[in-house]
């Protein structure tokens, strides 16, 4: 699969969030957030199905889209991807990296120690 632009995790974003949707619905709700024309949600979205990142159903009069992958799975795509190409595989840069672009929570410094936790109890 090919990794998606800004706009496009934009529309995943409210595919996400909605389920399936219509090119109206993910427009208004696009909308919302910033202005955005039909035809350039309707057009990203036919790109979006060209590169497999989403799947259109075409068994009603107006056609329904859905991601194609949970969000979960992109997100482990991109974090992967950015961890190649921007940190050099090193895991620890890219969670530096991340802790000082931006303060953690203390909740989420703690679901962090967890997951490193859980992770060396499954590692052999």
């Amino acid at each position: 699969m090919l990794r998606p632009t800004a706009a496009e995790l934009e529309i995943l974003a409210v595919l996400w969030e909605r389920g399936p949707s219509t090119v109206r619905q993910v427009h208004d709700a696009l909308a919302r957030r910033k202005p955005a024309l039909y035809t350039t949600v309707l057009k990203l979205l036919q790109i979006m199905t060209e590169k497999g990142l989403v799947r259109r159903d075409e068994s009603r009069r107006a056609h329904v889209y859905r991601a194609s992958q949970p969000r979960e799975a992109t997100q482990r795509q991109l974090a992967g991807d950015l961890l190649q190409r921007v940190f050099g595989g090193s895991a620890r840069s890219l969670l530096q990296g991340a802790l000082a672009a931006k303060r953690a929570s203390r909740e989420e410094l703690d679901a962090i120690r967890r997951l490193l936790d859980e992770y060396e109890r499954e590692s052999p």
